[in-house]
């Protein structure tokens, strides 16, 4: 199972016009459903005087994905689920696009819609780029302090990070680690400590 996800780098907007209508794109990380419905109300608040606010979103990894899309009143088929095609064609998980159209006076035809609307998607994507977002576990590591050092060493050698350490006999950290990680790092602290180090996984 992988253990990282790909959304946005960064929030943006941009505008693309075809035929007089203007087609307004923005991107959002968003994590939760309400947060989506606040983006939703404010976009719908700022443009109250457009015909359309068509949205498509994803959120979740793996197999526990949610997604939704809305034509808004727009052709079945020609604004929401086109947004959403792009999303998933750029692999892209916890992110919200919502387009705005202002009615030019010239209609589209379904085809001109779908094209206009994904069009504006690849356009505001291009625009917020993307990142690879690692998921990652916490550890409590109990071990004698003497192995403190060997043990700085091994994150060091494995990439897990030290969030917080407490010295007294011996050593009590906290180590975040990439999920696929966790095992070869269990296995590298068991052997540095023959077996003694305590092994906590908080999250």
């Amino acid at each position: 199972m992988d253990d990282f996800y790909i959304t946005i780098a960064n929030e943006a907007k941009c505008e693309i016009k075809i035929k007089a209508s203007r087609f307004i794109g923005r991107t959002y990380k968003i994590f939760s459903i309400d947060e989506i419905d606040e983006q939703l109300k404010h976009i719908r608040k700022k443009e109250y005087n457009a015909n359309h606010n068509c949205y498509a979103y994803i959120i979740g990894t793996n197999n526990n994905t949610i997604f939704k899309y809305s034509d808004d009143g727009e052709p079945n088929g020609t604004a929401g689920k086109p947004m959403y095609d792009v999303l998933h064609g750029h692999s892209l998980t916890n992110t919200l696009v919502i387009v705005t159209r202002y009615f030019g006076g010239t209609k589209l035809g379904t085809g001109g819609l779908v094209r206009a609307y994904g069009n504006c998607v690849k356009a505001v994507l291009e625009k917020s780029g993307s990142t690879k977002v690692f998921q990652t576990s916490l550890l409590h590591v109990t071990l004698a302090f003497p192995l403190y050092n060997k043990l700085i060493q091994i994150m060091t050698k494995i990439g897990a990070k030290q969030i917080d350490a407490q010295f007294s006999d011996e050593v009590v950290v906290k180590i975040e680690i990439r999920n696929s990680l966790v095992d070869k790092l269990q296995n590298e602290i068991i052997q540095l400590s023959g077996g003694k180090a305590v092994i906590e996984k908080l999250a």
